[in-house]
């Protein structure tokens, strides 16, 4: 549905792409008095890239009886997509509009729809409209999108604070956020679990800093709460509200708001990484008694699952924090538990499902060497916590993967320890032999 709603925008604004500077109050024809800009926040809807909402503003000329609406959330859907996302690189732009057809959109994706009316003098109107008009000229308004740092709210945020002379960052800028980036971006995701797991396996400590209420208004939810509690001096020195009314133009029938707190997930995906280790006890135990072709593809099975489960996200992550331009993924202590050499498992599985023998003692030394990398991983966690400025968040990783570690490292040894023990001593003895 976000396609499909993004094309839909595209391809009704194509005619008015070439235009869409030329209005009213982008070709100096409006009277202040009769312009009127609003914040327009949309909630939540149900794909990925809808989960944080979004921001945008309206700009009504009443004399002329004309409204655009000035959207930062725009991209391409082309073949680059995907390469320039996966890269960090991906390019949005601010698009001008039509009203009501923009907002119709919205409504049919059942999301809340609220507009809240800027209380700034005519002139101030008058000068955010023509910034937004000017904005939208093809050498203006393409911007390089990050998720925090600057997107579709962040933009209106930083035009918004431009029309009250730098006031709204000045107040909030310097304000303790009452949670992290982590715990804001984890109200919006909680509701897709495994998105949610992968989210916090990829990002990196940046997203557990301190920050301040201005960096939680990446965030359209936050932007409205802050502008509707926001009084600023204007002009003549009148101190006045930001916002002058506000206007529910549509409540979503069956889409409850984000939390307001982040719900604790980690002790379910403990259960799971629990429930993963048994399997592998069990099937290691088990192979080990009775031997078997049947024992040997369920003991290879449950290595190719546990190695693709955990050498996916391990091969992503290293990719991202080696070679992209995604910076909360740069030095990600969640490389402890999976990253690339995790998915080695994945071949040597398919090797034992084949019946190599020298693919299931490689098994044994490729999970000690990844339980080791864990158990530095931990102490290094241990360290941080007498060094605040180290600490990750890495409890909901963590607690899927540490056991799930154990578990098919402790069903390796149990499968193939002895063998790998017995060939080691006959090495040792060989060598014994030769200096003889």
């Amino acid at each position: 549905m976000a396609l499909l709603v993004a094309v839909v925008m595209v391809v009704t604004t194509l005619p008015a792409v070439a235009s869409a500077y030329h209005t009213p109050w982008g070709q100096g024809e409006s009277d202040a008095r009769d312009i009127v800009v609003s914040l327009a926040t949309f909630s939540p809807g149900d794909d990925i890239a809808q989960w944080f909402g979004h921001s945008a503003l309206i700009v009504h000329d009443q004399h002329h009886n004309r409204q655009r609406m000035y959207n930062y959330g725009m991209f391409a859907f082309d073949e680059t997509l995907i390469p320039r996302f996966a890269m960090g690189r991906l390019e949005f732009w601010v698009a001008s509009t039509p009203m009501p057809q923009s907002v119709q959109l919205y409504i049919d994706e059942d999301r809340d729809v609220r507009l809240i009316e800027l209380n700034l003098p005519a002139e101030r109107r008058l000068e955010l409209a023509e910034f937004l008009a000017d904005n939208v000229r093809p050498e203006n308004r393409y911007y390089m999108y990050h998720h925090y740092d600057d997107n579709c709210a962040t933009r209106v945020r930083d035009a918004i604070d431009k029309a009250v002379d730098g006031q709204f960052s000045e107040a909030y800028e310097a304000e303790p956020a009452r949670m992290t980036l982590r715990d804001h971006t984890r109200r919006h995701t909680a509701h897709n679990p495994p998105m949610d797991w992968l989210l916090m396996y990829l990002m990196n400590r940046d997203i557990d800093r301190e920050i301040t209420v201005w960096d939680e208004m990446f965030l359209p939810g936050e932007l409205e709460k802050r502008v509707l509690e926001f009084d600023w001096e204007d002009p003549d020195g009148q101190i006045r509200g930001l916002a002058q009314r506000n206007h529910e133009l549509y409540r979503a029938e069956d889409r409850p708001p984000p939390p307001a707190e982040p719900p604790n997930h980690w002790p379910w995906w403990l259960l799971v990484g629990l429930v993963v280790a048994v399997v592998g006890l069990v099937i290691g135990w088990t192979s080990r008694k009775r031997p078997g072709r049947g024992s040997r593809i369920r003991y290879g099975l449950y290595q190719l699952v546990v190695g693709l489960m955990m050498g996916g996200p391990g091969l992503v992550l290293g990719v991202m924090a080696t070679f992209t331009e995604h910076d909360v993924t740069y030095w990600n202590q969640n490389l402890f538990w999976a990253n690339p050499l995790t998915l080695v498992v994945v071949v040597l599985a398919v090797m034992v499902l084949r019946g190599s023998m020298r693919a299931r003692r490689r098994m044994v030394q490729l999970w000690t060497l990844l339980a080791a990398v864990a158990a530095v991983g931990v102490v290094f966690q241990l360290i941080t916590l007498w060094v605040p400025q180290w600490q990750q968040a890495t409890e909901i990783p963590m607690a899927l993967l540490l056991p799930t570690i154990a578990g098919a490292t402790a069903a390796a040894w149990l499968v193939d320890g002895k063998r790998l023990r017995d060939e080691v001593e006959s090495d040792s003895d060989s060598d014994s032999d030769s200096e003889e």
